[in-house]
């Protein structure tokens, strides 16, 4: 298997499914002859064209919902997001029609979209463009929303999205792009609403998605390393659908859940977590469910301050020696 960065993993699942399917396009702004805002879409409008890899004006409302319009009559429309974070203006598109057309066309005409883009903060760029919203577009049913944590998750994942019937979210931390793994030569597929056990455990299952999961892996080896504990880290890999049964058969070996969320802590994914593991095994737990999740404040500017909004390693920690 080869070493890559994640932004080159997607890059490959564009290639791949641009090559298997005539009908799929990349659209968005700077997609084509400036390669993408983190260059994901790298070398591919000079492979494949301006039919195939299409830039945009700065309009998200006007250029999400013409790609909506396209899906509707037959293509499998890509939209990149420079920021997901400019999503807000383009909700009315997304929500009203993405998301409703199955159910408002009595199950006849479907929306098969992928949006994507960088989400979250971390790189200094401000609370307008350091939003976390896969809690908001998860509260809204028709929408699917995908967080890979990983390359070979995030090449896997899209590839699954863009042959979806149904609008996907695919949100990609901004921080991760640059992160190295390992993506298999050969073609693969992973299923939307599969959970993946990350780190095998025995004494406390840590839950999170996207780029929370690298941190979560970093606290379990500390735990082990000083504490003796030994944590099982699930990657939920997308919030809808979400692999309730992974994370309920994990609480129930375990006894105790610590979520790790870079959303907000209110009405974010992890209390909705929180909310399902006491409702449907509350007489498996040994301790009350914690959460970290990130401050309730709009993303700094500062770099130095920004770092402690989001989860870190010792507040995980923390957690879990709270109830261990």
């Amino acid at each position: 298997m080869a070493l890559i960065e994640y932004r080159d993993a997607l890059n490959q699942a564009f290639a791949e499914e641009i090559e298997r399917d005539p009908n799929v396009v990349l659209i968005g702004e700077e997609v084509a002859q400036y390669d993408g805002a983190y260059k994901v879409t790298r070398g591919l409008w000079k492979k494949y064209g301006d039919k195939r890899v299409v830039d945009t004006p700065i309009s998200e409302a006007g250029f999400i919902g013409m790609g909506i319009g396209a899906s509707m009559l037959g293509l499998r429309p890509v939209m990149e997001l420079m920021f997901w974070s400019f999503a807000t203006v383009a909700y009315d598109q997304i929500i009203n029609n993405a998301a409703q057309i199955r159910y408002m066309s009595g199950g006849l005409i479907n929306c098969p979209i992928v949006i994507r883009g960088p989400a979250n903060g971390g790189t200094s760029v401000g609370a307008t463009h350091s939003h976390t919203p896969e809690n908001w577009l998860a509260n809204i049913p028709g929408l699917k929303v995908v967080c890979a944590a990983t390359a070979y998750d995030a090449k896997g994942l899209m590839k699954t999205a863009i042959r979806d019937n149904d609008p996907v979210m695919f949100m990609e931390s901004t921080l991760l792009y640059g992160e190295k793994g390992e993506v298999p030569d050969e073609e693969y597929l992973i299923p939307l609403g599969k959970a993946d056990i990350k780190r095998e455990g025995k004494h406390v299952s840590i839950i999170g998605h996207g780029r929370a999961i690298l941190t979560a892996l970093k606290a379990a080896e500390l735990l082990e390393a000083e504490h003796d504990i030994s944590c099982e880290v699930i990657d939920l890999r997308s919030i809808r659908p979400l692999d309730e049964e992974a994370i309920l058969t994990s609480v129930r070996k375990t006894h105790r859940a610590v979520l790790v969320d870079e959303n907000k802590p209110f009405c974010g994914v992890s209390a909705q977590i929180a909310s399902m593991i006491q409702e449907k095994c509350f007489d498996d737990l040994d301790a009350p469910v914690q959460r970290v999740t990130s401050l309730d404040a709009p993303a700094f500017y500062s770099p130095q301050i920004e770092k402690l909004q989001f989860p870190e390693v010792h507040r995980i920690i923390a957690k879990v020696l709270a109830i261990s």
